[in-house]
């Protein structure tokens, strides 16, 4: 090496290496022993890059595979020869017992071979856990170990000369192949054909990936080389989705296919670009043409979408021959890839994907007949102003995509409906809507239809389907005709306790007609009774309809008492509700005298006396109003003469006795079932106003807000000349879920 001295700040020539005469104030020793120091000397790095060592990197890849494949052909040589077919010997003759022993021994040896390779086998697979968190780590660590190559790549140096000792990527990188190795030798021993195993393109990126990590340790230099060949390592992303149960539909995984090949077709190219400009042209490597690594990614995606800018271009000629030859094989995957990958993403379905529910909030799934018609009235009345806010979202399924009127209806909805499109028939629509994790699913019937013997039986052919999914969900289906009511009982989870239900629309009309029979009028005030409207007085309308219409829009509600009403009985709380809050209060929930026992509804029971968390059901014009009855506390409200500002106070028989869970729940599930009922009441009426929904051929009937006509649970109806005030409804601690509106049809008929 040549001599330097600090002093003489002289540049020293390369060859040979010759002591400056006249040097003054330069001792030799100091100049020798500056020489014979490398690591002092600043031109260390220049005077080691002289000598180019790339092709010890590449020697050790490429004799690391010839030594594989000869050891692979030297077994099978092996096993060639000494594993001929052995003639077949006579069943006396002295020689079968020796062969036999043999053979006893052979198959010892390849049963523990076979269980090695099974295990092997098991271990790379995504078959078992074990298997996929090794697949799944494999990809991470090749992921990491190709950021570490952006990392070195970004400088424009291709070979470096540092100790091994202080490059911290490159002991990273070190650790990352130590495990690379490991995973190389299992792949070896699961893998059937090992000569063609030797030959598979995973392979060759270990092959020229590990072995240059050693060398770079003893020659204590760095060659950037084919580490890019990690990026090969993104094609086997679907094959991880898929062991992750990520991708499921045919359209995903191959959109991820074609992602992933573009993707590390073009990472890859450019490494190479980058190795070959950069290192020059052999064999002295003079001309050099430094680029960075993004500069070659962004030149190659030009070229392969033929734009070609000219901005940068290939200087080498080792970078321009494959350059020419990457164009056969680039331009073809750009002009199949990107048309696939563009068509993939068009024809994916609007409305698929999954409900995202959040955390609290609950949903029912809507199917059967949806259409504009049916989910505006549904959501006109489950939606109202006057419901309580109870945080439920409406998800819609059915197998067409909404038309634009129906898509612009939910789009006026965005943050309360969502719409899917699939059937409920198939357990993969029905896991999307999260159907086991809904409130109720409901299924609506089409009035109109001209088979009402087969809408009804596509009907419950959709409730079996939900309830084989899910035997627990609450199911409410509407029916058209009456006896196909017992269709439903020989589903084996339908169960009327846990609160599935039945609105059958001539059932309710013909049930309205007799009541009306007993009570002209009756079918007109329940339908005002049952039907979401809301009041305001106008000066320019008459005292009786201004009268007429506040009646219109009282509605049904049920609310907690609150603890001041503890110990009345139910005349004086029907009185204090009326003269203090404005409320009408027809009945009460009486719980069970024994711990567990059912609940039932009594309507205006005389001497029952108000127990403490006592259901009230009440007729008012909303659900605040109904608040009134759980926020009356005696103590702070009993001078207030304004019922509006009857509001929560602070006292402590109010923190102390909470209010009921299942209240909003219960709520709920009443605006769904009278939700659904509304929506035939007004839909006639719409229908024959509306010019773009023309009227059906016949007239519908018109039908009242509510489901049930059963008296009891056991599905016996009460006789109509009954004339007791009370009715005991039996419920399964959930008095909502009953027949409170069919009691109070007959209890006002009377």
């Amino acid at each position: 090496m040549a001599s330097w001295c600090p002093n003489c700040h002289e540049l020293p020539p390369f060859y040979p290496p010759i002591t400056p005469k006249g040097m003054s104030g330069c001792d030799q020793s100091t100049v020798e022993s500056l020489a014979d120091d490398p690591t002092d000397s600043p031109f260390d790095a220049d005077d080691c890059l002289k000598v180019r060592k790339y092709w010890c990197f590449l020697l050790s890849s490429i004799f690391t595979f010839l030594a594989g494949l000869l050891v692979v052909l030297l077994w099978r040589a092996f096993a060639f020869v000494c594993c001929r077919k052995e003639p077949d010997l006579g069943p006396n003759d002295p020689k079968q017992k020796e062969q036999k022993a043999s053979r006893n021994k052979q198959e010892f040896e390849g049963t523990f071979m076979t269980e090695a390779k099974d295990w092997a086998g098991e271990l790379i697979s995504g078959q078992t856990t074990t298997g996929r968190i090794l697949v799944v780590l494999v990809f991470i660590l090749s992921i990491a170990s190709l950021i570490i190559y952006f990392v070195d790549a970004s400088s424009e140096e291709v070979e470096r000369c540092q100790k091994w000792s202080n490059n911290i990527t490159q002991q990273i990188d070190l650790a990352f192949n130590i495990f690379f190795m490991v995973y190389f030798f299992i792949r070896f021993i699961a893998a059937s054909d090992k000569l063609w195993f030797m030959l598979e393109m995973y392979s060759f990126v270990d092959y020229f990936t590990i072995p240059p990590s050693f060398v770079s340790i003893y020659l204590d230099r760095t060659w950037i080389g084919l580490r890019f060949l990690r990026a090969l390592r993104l094609m086997t992303v679907p094959d991880i989705l898929q062991y992750l149960n990520v991708l499921k539909t045919s359209s995903s995984i191959r959109l991820a296919q074609l992602v992933s090949i573009f993707i590390s077709v073009w990472l890859t190219a450019a490494g190479i670009i980058h190795l070959l400009e950069n290192s020059g042209d052999p064999l002295d490597f003079n001309n050099a043409h430094r680029l960075s690594y993004w500069t070659c990614v962004y030149f190659l995606i030009v070229t392969m979408s033929t734009v070609g800018y000219g901005d940068v271009y290939c200087e080498t000629v080792l970078g321009r021959t494959f350059l020419v030859f990457f164009l056969l094989v680039g331009l073809a995957i750009f002009a199949s890839c990107i048309p696939e990958i563009i068509d993939l993403i068009g024809t994916r379905a609007k409305y698929g994907g999954t409900l995202k529910n959040e955390k609290g909030r609950r949903h029912i799934v809507v199917c059967g007949h949806i259409t504009y018609e049916s989910v505006s009235h549904f959501l006109k009345d489950f939606l109202h102003e006057d419901r309580e806010d109870v945080d439920v979202e409406v998800v819609f399924l059915h197998r067409k995509p909404p038309d634009l009127e129906l898509e612009g209806l939910f789009k006026r909805h965005f943050t309360t409906v969502e719409f899917f499109q699939g059937t409920i028939m198939n357990p993969i629509d029905l896991q999307r809507v999260k159907v086991h994790e809904a409130d109720a699913c409901l299924v609506l019937a089409n009035k109109y239809c001209q088979d009402p013997d087969a809408e009804d039986a596509a009907n419950i052919m959709r409730v079996i389907s939900i309830k084989n999914y899910s035997d627990d969900i609450r199911v409410i289906i509407q029916l058209m005709q009456y006896h196909n009511k017992a269709y439903l009982l020989n589903i084996p989870s339908w169960d009327w306790k846990q609160g599935d239900d039945v609105i059958c629309l001539a059932e309710l009309k013909l049930g309205f007609i007799a009541q009306s029979c007993l009570a002209p009028g009756f079918s007109t005030m329940m339908a005002n009774l049952f039907a979401m409207r809301s009041f305001k007085t106008s000066p320019d309308t008459q005292a009786w309809q201004n009268d007429y219409l506040q009646g219109t829009g009282c509605e049904m509600y049920t609310e907690t008492l609150s603890p001041s009403f503890t110990g009345m009985t139910f005349p004086q709380a029907s009185e204090l509700c009326f003269s203090k809050l404005k409320l009408l209060l027809l009945a009460i929930e009486i719980k069970g005298a024994e711990e567990g026992a059912d609940s039932k509804i009594s309507i205006n029971p005389r001497g029952a006396k108000i127990q403490a968390n006592t259901q009230g059901f009440f007729i008012a014009q909303s659900a605040d109003e109904v608040k009134r009855a759980w926020f009356y506390c005696k103590a702070c409200h009993e001078d207030i003469k304004d019922e509006t500002l009857i509001k929560k106070c602070k006292c402590k028989n109010l923190t102390v006795q909470p209010r009921s869970k299942f209240d909003d729940l219960d709520v709920g599930m009443i605006m769904m079932q009278t939700g659904m009922v509304n929506q035939g009441i007004t839909s006639v009426m719409n229908t024959m106003e509306d010019e773009h929904h023309p009227a059906p051929t016949f007239t519908p009937p018109e039908l009242p807000k509510r489901v049930h006509v059963r008296g009891s649970v056991s599905g016996k109806v009460s006789s109509p000349s009954r004339t007791n005030t009370q009715f005991g409804i039996s419920q399964r601690s959930d008095p909502q879920k009953g027949h409170f509106e069919s009691e109070v049809f007959r209890w006002i008929a009377q």
